[in-house]
């Protein structure tokens, strides 16, 4: 029933259906998004709610659902292999529409949406569980949706420079903290969610390159790391400075610092390449 009903809503472009309180439909909605079941929270309750946010048809809601959102990243926080990922995981993806809704139409005041910002970057450096895709549920793809929600942060009129560069020092945390590679395109989002910040303008190269400086350090293959194979050590960190020197050099809108922050990247990658990109 609760399928056939959802289909409906779908086949008929999302609309908000006339025959039940918007509150109830949100409930479903909300609980749905915890569901192992793709098609129900990855087909269905997740983009109505992102259409509908987008649509404003939450607006005047737009609190009371932000932090219904925020409050399902603590939903079983800490547990590995469940699946209460999926309404941690989720739950921040509705979070980044709601903050995005809210730069294209201004509804909230910075403390509220600062507020958010802090529970999503908490979550996102406690979250243990790291799958990708799980086979028979789809995504969980917490480091991915954690950086989708890190970059509707970043086009929020309410951070600053203060706060952009605390969003790309979250962001490398998350990276070099993850202890096995993350090989579902998570350096990807990642670094499109650097981009986000760094399109702002806002934070200056002189503050961007002591922070590639870092991944670069975290990211050398040729240095050994005790008894592990250092290439799945350096992993991540590498693969993040490969994504970001590719989208500095080919995306659309680069920043206004585009080429210093190309070659910063650039003297990461021959350092940390030394067996390849050697002078």
């Amino acid at each position: 029933m609760v399928r056939s009903y959802w289909k409906q809503v779908l086949d008929e472009g999302l609309q908000v259906p006339t025959d039940r309180p918007l509150d109830d439909l949100t409930a479903e909605l909300t609980t749905m998004l915890g569901s192992a079941d793709p098609v129900l929270r990855d087909g269905t309750a997740y983009p109505a709610l992102a259409t509908w946010v987008d649509r404003g048809v939450y607006d005047d809601l737009l609190v009371g659902l932000g932090d219904g959102m925020a409050a399902g990243l603590a939903v079983g926080l800490g547990d590995v292999d469940t699946d209460t990922v999926f309404r941690r995981t989720f739950s921040v993806l509705v979070l980044a529409a709601v903050i995005e809704r809210d730069s294209a139409a201004q509804l909230l005041p910075g403390d509220q949406v600062l507020r958010w910002g802090d529970r999503i970057v908490s979550w996102l450096l406690r979250e243990r569980d790291l799958r990708g895709y799980v086979p028979g549920k789809g995504w969980a793809h917490a480091v991915a949706h954690g950086a989708d929600a890190i970059a509707a942060l970043a086009g929020s009129r309410h951070f600053g420079p203060t706060e952009l560069t605390v969003l790309l020092d979250v962001l490398a945390d998350r990276i070099l903290e993850s202890d096995a590679p993350l090989d579902s395109g998570e350096p990807d989002r990642v670094a499109s969610a650097v981009m986000a910040v760094l399109r702002r303008n806002l934070v200056p190269v002189k503050v961007v390159e002591p922070w590639v400086a870092r991944l670069a350090a975290s990211g050398n293959p040729s240095v050994l790391r005790g008894d592990r194979n250092p290439y799945l050590v350096t992993n991540n960190a590498q693969q993040l400075l490969r994504s970001l020197y590719l989208q500095l050099a080919v995306a659309p809108g680069p920043p206004a610092d585009k080429a210093d922050l190309v070659l910063a990247t650039v003297d990461a990658l021959r350092a940390t390449n030394p067996f390849t990109l050697a002078r």
